[in-house]
């Protein structure tokens, strides 16, 4: 069997009194779409950050190719965040900086380019975006959806290895969580980075995601391709499923 790119091993994590994580344990697989489901509240923004470092577990193991991140050296652990990418679920683009500047962001502080470099890397992302000609504005002055597009475009500049979504199709009505989950999918198969996709879009997360986890009261409850999650007759999964289904028609 295929070897986890990232995997969790009975982690933990408690905040006080509030045990979020009780014995997580998940596999990642390289160049696919994972899924991460479950309830509002329940610790899937939390797990996402434990990948990338924003957040340490309180015992397990999390592992990136087979290597216990706890025991890699502070150089290899700072090469896996340079090639990881955080979408926030509110996008995180600075009202103060222009559509450029944002995008340009991470390598202005994260690389040694020289500004020729950053400004063809840059012109490169909005290119293959189609949001060209938005350079110089800001972000109120951009749609929703333009809005993610710039976000992905700073995610993407980087050239990662890794993408982690926070609920991206998060305030967004029908149409434009269609075109994010699309724009996703797209970018993935061209790129052929790993993506882990926190959401709440059931079915339409099925349709994108290769494998995908449900977190339930702190544990990965199941995991599978999609098929075998919408077959599930565990009845914590079909609650969730249906409930969710019958929530996003209504919106």
């Amino acid at each position: 069997m295929t070897q986890p790119f990232i995997e969790f091993r009975n982690v933990r994590k408690r905040f006080g009194s509030n045990l979020v994580m009780q014995g997580v344990d998940l596999s990642i697989f390289k160049g696919e779409i994972t899924a991460v489901i479950g309830k509002s509240g329940g610790g899937k923004s939390v797990l996402l950050k434990h990948i990338i470092g924003l957040e340490t577990q309180d015992s397990g193991t999390i592992s990136i190719d087979g290597r216990d991140i706890s025991a890699m050296d502070k150089a290899a652990r700072k090469r896996f965040k340079q090639k990881t990418s955080y979408m926030f679920q509110n996008n995180a683009l600075f009202d103060s900086l222009n559509v450029f500047d944002n995008i340009a962001l991470p390598l202005a502080e994260g690389s040694s380019l020289s500004r020729k470099e950053i400004r063809d890397r840059v012109f490169k992302r909005m290119e293959q975006l189609e949001i060209l000609g938005t350079e110089g504005r800001f972000s109120t002055q951009l749609s929703g959806g333009m809005r993610k597009r710039v976000a992905l475009a700073r995610a993407l500049v980087t050239d990662p290895d890794v993408v982690l979504f926070d609920e991206p199709t998060t305030g967004l009505d029908p149409v434009r969580k269609n075109a994010v989950h699309t724009m996703i999918r797209d970018y993935q198969e061209r790129f052929g980075f790993t993506a882990v996709v926190v959401s709440h879009e059931i079915p339409e997360i099925f349709e994108i995601a290769q494998r995908v986890a449900m977190l339930d009261k702190g544990r990965i409850l199941i995991q599978g391709g999609p098929e075998q999650i919408q077959g599930s007759t565990i009845d914590e999964v079909r609650s969730f499923i249906n409930g969710q289904e019958e929530t996003n028609r209504k919106i």
